[in-house]
């Protein structure tokens, strides 16, 4: 990502369909229908099997995924029994199948990739006790692609990108340096991780888990909320039919600070902006809106103010989606990146769910309503444990 964008010529990036799974409904319209009405995804749960203290969660519905992965199972392969199956494998091919069924994409051919963006993949597995699961190996995140990606019959091997949680932008930044290098002509880049006593009980020790549903930005933000997702896009060197949005630039950086705790500065988080943005031959001044991590933790929502007023984003619309279904882990950037597009398409930017009161040392335009504005040139940003930092760039044109 060291290469200047100037110095060869590349490949456009366009995106095409897309699909979403979380708290809130298993397509994307259905998701944006209940931002719209301002719905959130969160729950109080107690189910020792999960957490051992009651906490807010952002869980998709069992009965529906169940239902709707059923289905695609007895059209692809009726020969197959569901139980061969996890959780978040489910929600992978689901979450797939409805980005690729509307399309004309050869998923079989040479020149389509598939990969997969997850932090902590079939975590749910290392739990023998609990799971008789006839291949337990697939808790290796390679064998989970390959299983995957042979489901659909993929003659190319999935990739996996798993870096905390820039992994969905991580993901989104590789593929279209692939289709610009003229490696691939499509790529469907999937973003998934479920939540698990695992995941939850780790949240938990740091302290970081908000007894009730996340307030990223807020004066009164006391932590996250997690949340299970999956979310799909595909890209291609393919122009589309209907609105042209192309992926302008990406960059990451790393803070080299400290595992779990953030940059002081945000200095290296503005410097990916920065990258990213003159990747994608724009500035600061040109950009429409600005989908942040936004955790709702005071040390990241700190540090990405510092970062956004570095990077002269500041005055620029922003807002968080974790208040509505929580932390994603490997979803997040892929389900963010996706409800920022529709925003494009739309040209309709939505509140910051759970914003009411600034409390940032670095003031920011923090959306508190759905607006419509002209929504042109948007950056998805990303931070993650180990200091990792990631931004891309969506251009309308």
């Amino acid at each position: 990502m060291g290469i200047d964008p100037g110095s060869m010529m590349t490949n456009p990036v366009y995106v095409h369909a897309d699909n979403m799974i979380t708290s809130l409904g298993f397509t994307t319209r259905e998701i944006i229908g209940n931002i719209e009405s301002n719905r959130i995804g969160f729950r109080m749960v107690s189910d020792r099997n999960l957490t051992p203290s009651p906490v807010p969660l952002s869980l998709i519905d069992t009965a529906t995924l169940d239902e709707k992965f059923g289905q695609i199972l007895a059209n692809r392969h009726p020969e197959q029994s569901a139980a061969l199956f996890t959780r978040l494998e489910k929600m992978f091919i689901v979450s797939i199948q409805e980005t690729v069924q509307p399309t004309e994409i050869d998923i079989t051919g040479s020149r389509t990739l598939l990969i997969i963006s997850t932090t902590k993949g079939n975590i749910d597995l290392l739990d023998t006790g609990k799971y008789d699961f006839p291949d337990p190996d697939r808790i290796f995140l390679w064998k989970m692609a390959d299983f995957i990606g042979s489901f659909f019959g993929f003659v190319n091997r999935p990739m996996v990108i798993s870096n905390a949680c820039i992994s969905g932008v991580l993901a989104l930044s590789m593929a279209a340096r692939m289709i610009e290098a003229g490696l691939y002509d499509n790529i469907l880049v999937s973003g998934g991780d479920i939540l698990s006593e695992f995941v939850i009980s780790g949240f938990l020790s740091f302290q970081a888990l908000s007894p009730e549903p996340c307030k990223p930005f807020d004066i009164a933000h006391n932590g996250l909320s997690l949340g299970e997702g999956c979310g799909t896009l595909l890209l291609s060197s393919q122009k589309p039919a209907s609105t042209i949005i192309s992926v302008a630039g990406s960059a990451t950086s790393n803070d080299a600070n400290h595992i779990s705790g953030p940059s002081r500065t945000g200095e290296e988080l503005a410097m990916a902006i920065g990258k990213a943005l003159k990747e994608a031959h724009l500035g600061a001044a040109e950009t429409s809106f600005v989908s942040a991590h936004g955790t709702g933790t005071v040390y990241n929502d700190e540090m990405e103010s510092k970062a956004l007023g570095l990077a002269g984003l500041q005055d620029v619309p922003v807002n968080s989606f974790k208040g509505y279904w929580g932390h994603t882990l490997g979803a997040a950037g892929m389900l963010e990146s996706i409800t920022t597009l529709h925003s494009m398409r739309e040209n309709r930017v939505f509140r910051s769910a759970g914003y009411e009161e600034p409390g940032l040392p670095v003031p920011l335009n923090i959306l508190k309503d759905h607006q419509s504005i002209p929504v042109i040139n948007t950056v998805k940003i990303a931070s993650g444990f180990g200091g990792c930092n990631a931004a891309v760039v969506f251009k309308k044109m």
